[in-house]
């Protein structure tokens, strides 16, 4: 493992990244979906999102309908074409439900653009004012892997709910939060031999720096591999790692993924939360179905580990899995799948100190994703 954590410190890794591009977070993530009603339903239902603002026919909006959801600084919307010539649909025919646009917010989103398409970044949204009678928004935007975009928002003369163009929408039907707060990172799959060129746009385009990195002989099992580079901004708020497929002797997940989906794209978003027994929890008696982790995994993990402030016991009902780094510790978990294709999914995440990405899990994990591929025929 070649960690530049190690040698550098954490500290000194985000000022290695050239912060001409200065983020300020994540401001949405964007799914593409068949129906957004129904889909606006399953995430408030199952993952305690609480609904925000709404777009489509009754606000003016002829092409597509959009559902905005909220949960803590998470905001996800979920969007549906309104007619079979709408370039969403292409979108979705080749990828089924997935993410289109991962929107971060920006001081200057003009500026944002000039930076990144001078160094080579492909432009995908010219800056663009948008108004209403709250304010102005100015978005701008362009390519990354796949058919994802990354969006740059600049709100700070905005006060409206979402963006001009959205109404708030309201309902009887809220279920509580489940304890969400922020996304931790999101991580993208691409093609073989893609991952380095990728990694080098983040660089060139964007000014991120290569936090960590995981070869085939850190992600592997007897049957599958992959390798994974974290890419981080300036200071240190968005994340992305990008996953590409490695030799194994069966077809790995990320393979898998790139078969269902058409293509690179985003494979899961981490969601942090301060209390993760609680969270799995929720989450579980509200019907999301959660990987699988053989019991032995923990017989020996507190030895890896150390002392941790939970009961291993009650991780262990949950699958709960844990590791530890120079910083501190964290806990982790994978739901199966949220579609139907083996596509995208989400990890559960509270880092108490810890700053990696699990390494210690990895073979436990990905073995329990070897089980789910050959309960699908597909390993």
């Amino acid at each position: 493992m070649k960690n530049i954590e190690a040698t550098l410190g954490i500290e000194k890794i985000f000022d290695a990244a050239e912060d001409f591009l200065p983020l300020l977070g994540t401001d949405y993530v964007e799914m593409y979906v068949g129906n957004a009603k129904q889909a606006a339903h399953y995430y408030k239902t199952a993952f305690g999102f609480q609904e925000l603002a709404y777009a489509g026919l009754e606000t003016g909006v002829k092409d597509r309908t959009s559902y905005v959801l909220v949960q803590d600084r998470i905001r996800l919307v979920l969007t549906t074409p309104m007619n079979a010539d709408s370039p969403i649909v292409e979108h979705i025919n080749k990828h089924g439900d997935g993410v289109k646009v991962v929107a971060l917010w920006v001081d200057d989103a003009t500026k944002a653009y000039e930076e990144t398409t001078k160094r080579g970044g492909i432009p995908f949204m010219e800056p663009t004012v948008e108004e209403d009678e709250h304010g102005r928004v100015v978005r701008s935007g362009i390519h990354t892997y796949g058919d994802t975009v990354h969006i740059f928002v600049e709100r700070k003369d905005y006060k409206g709910i979402f963006l001009p163009g959205y109404q708030a929408w309201k309902t009887p039907y809220n279920p509580t939060t489940v304890g969400l707060k922020y996304i931790d990172h999101m991580v993208g799959n691409v093609g073989w031999n893609e991952m380095n060129t990728w990694v080098e746009y983040y660089a060139k385009v964007m000014g991120f720096a290569n936090l960590v990195s995981f070869d085939d002989k850190d992600i592997s099992t007897e049957y599958t591999a992959l390798m994974s580079k974290v890419m981080t901004n300036g200071n240190g708020r968005v994340k992305f790692p990008i996953n590409e497929p490695a030799e194994g002797r069966k077809k790995s997940q990320i393979e898998e993924y790139l078969d269902f989906y058409g293509g690179a794209g985003i494979q899961h978003i981490a969601v942090a939360t301060d209390d993760i027994v609680s969270t799995v929890k929720e989450m579980q008696s509200r019907g999301v179905e959660f990987l699988f982790v053989p019991a032995t995994y923990y017989d020996t993990v507190l030895d890896r580990v150390g002392e941790i402030d939970e009961e291993i016991l009650q991780l262990k009902e949950l699958g709960i899995l844990v590791d530890r780094d120079d910083e501190g510790y964290l806990l982790q978990i994978f739901t199966k799948p949220v579609l139907d294709r083996p596509t995208l999914f989400f990890e559960i995440i509270q880092r108490k100190g810890a700053q990696s990405f699990g390494k210690g899990n990895f073979k436990a994990l990905f073995e329990s994703i070897e089980a789910e591929q050959a309960r699908r025929g597909t390993l």
